[in-house]
């Protein structure tokens, strides 16, 4: 891995310190040029669109793009019973955090006789994508799923990519997934192409109101394609670990934890921010062997730890990592250092925040209940991750009776006035027999 020597010199400010900092290449405006006439067929071509594209990208002839229920259930009857108990508890523990997330209706009395009440309403219908490329995520039907269930979304529909090896079908875990969280609504769709379906609609998929989930760069452009159109959770980007470590930390767990992220994909970033040279080294020393004992090292991992990315940075003290991280802001950032439940609390950017040894990313990614998708890119300085909170509105409802609004009538006079927009003191002077106060 690359290494970035911070120490000795005052850290800069702002944009300078994040420009020094490691980042994949991920280029959306101009994938977004790409997508567009993918997007503009499923406007005009509907289904007979989605069709063409998954022969073309998918390398299958569909029938039909719905997924029939017998396959979903088929699926679930056919899934691993340890897969399955697995998902049920990832299931069982997301409800737990997510359903904490629910928010109630709340008046507040603001003068006697008038009232603001602030009213959550669900969107009505989401459509949620799961990726199918290089690995099968039905952890990401569960984290999208679940939110949206607790937040009352009354019409949910999912979309993963047609897979040769199925017959055209989605990858059976996915179905599965789907299955046990009481999702039939399945389209054999991918990429810019179901996000496409779900903001135009098709013959067989109804639009949706908003759409959310992880996916490649192209889901990442469809997404900003439709923003305006319908409301989306975020442009994820490549996935990023960076991890907050002094002396104490294990060299072996830090080591498995970059790797664990740098599996996903080659643009993966796996950044170590460390006062400890020491550590530095030996987690160096403990790459190899584990990198050389497992899986997808030439096609992911070893591009992502040795990627533009990826990196080593060497700093004075925890003050001025933390420094460093919070510049990042990392989607997953792990604090290995003594007394590490107060070092985290002094974090003010990151998408998910992981304690100590005992809770590595990949709890996160599965069973710890909180929800793994979340903001990449650097956008943890300005997004939170997905939550029940996405799928809700709040919608003011104002409440004043006739001596409420008189008693403020004339400062609300005054600020039309003062704005130039007398037909909004009109409005309230038709309401009474005006008269400036105190003539």
């Amino acid at each position: 891995m690359a290494r970035i020597d911070l120490r000795g010199d005052a850290l800069p400010e702002g944009p300078a310190l994040r420009d020094l900092l490691p980042r994949a290449d991920f280029d959306v405006q101009a994938a977004l040029e790409k997508v567009r006439p993918i997007c503009e067929a499923v406007h005009h071509r509907g289904d007979a669109a989605l069709i063409d594209y998954a022969e073309q990208f998918d390398g299958v002839k569909l029938e039909s793009v719905r997924v029939p229920a017998k396959a979903l259930q088929d699926a679930l009857e056919q899934l691993d019973p340890a897969v399955r108990a697995a998902l049920e508890e990832s299931i069982r523990r997301a409800r737990i955090v997510h359903r904490e997330q629910r928010r109630t209706t709340h008046t507040t009395q603001v003068v006697p006789g008038g009232s603001v009440t602030e009213k959550w309403v669900p969107v009505e219908r989401v459509g949620l994508y799961a990726p199918g490329g290089r690995s099968v995520y039905p952890s990401s039907v569960i984290m999208n799923v679940v939110p949206a269930q607790e937040a009352g979304v009354e019409s949910i529909a999912l979309a993963s990519p047609a897979q040769a090896e199925f017959g055209g079908l989605p990858h059976p875990t996915i179905l599965a997934a789907c299955a046990l969280l009481g999702v039939d609504e399945v389209y054999a769709a991918g990429g810019a192409t179901a996000v496409a379906m779900f903001a135009y609609g098709t013959e067989s998929c109804a639009p949706a109101n908003m759409v959310t989930g992880p996916g490649n760069i192209w889901v990442a452009a469809a997404k900003r394609y439709f923003t305006g159109l319908i409301g989306i959770d975020a442009e994820a980007g490549p996935t990023e670990i960076a991890v907050l470590a002094d002396a104490t930390a294990d060299p072996a767990h830090v080591a498995s934890d970059l790797i664990s992220q740098a599996e996903h994909d080659p643009l993966a970033a796996a950044v170590l921010v460390t006062d400890s040279a020491e550590l530095a080294d030996a987690v160096e020393k403990e790459l190899e062997p584990q990198v050389a004992a497992t899986k997808h090292i030439d096609d992911r991992i070893v591009p992502a730890l040795r990627g533009r990315q990826s990196a080593i940075v060497l700093v004075d003290g925890v003050d001025e990592g933390l420094r460093v991280v919070d510049a990042y802001g990392a989607e997953h950032l792990e604090i290995q250092t003594a007394d590490a439940a107060a070092v985290a609390q002094r974090v003010k950017n990151a998408g998910a925040i992981f304690v100590g040894p005992w809770a590595p990313v990949s709890l996160g990614d599965y069973a710890a209940g909180s929800n793994h998708v979340l903001p990449t890119g650097g956008c943890a300085c300005h997004s939170s991750g997905l939550s029940v909170q996405s799928f809700l509105r709040g919608i003011h409802i104002v409440d004043y009776t006739r001596d409420a609004l008189a008693d403020v009538a004339h400062h609300v006079v005054t600020l039309a006035e003062a704005e130039d927009l007398p037909a909004h003191g009109a409005a309230i002077k038709a309401r009474f027999e005006w008269k400036v106060p105190g003539q």
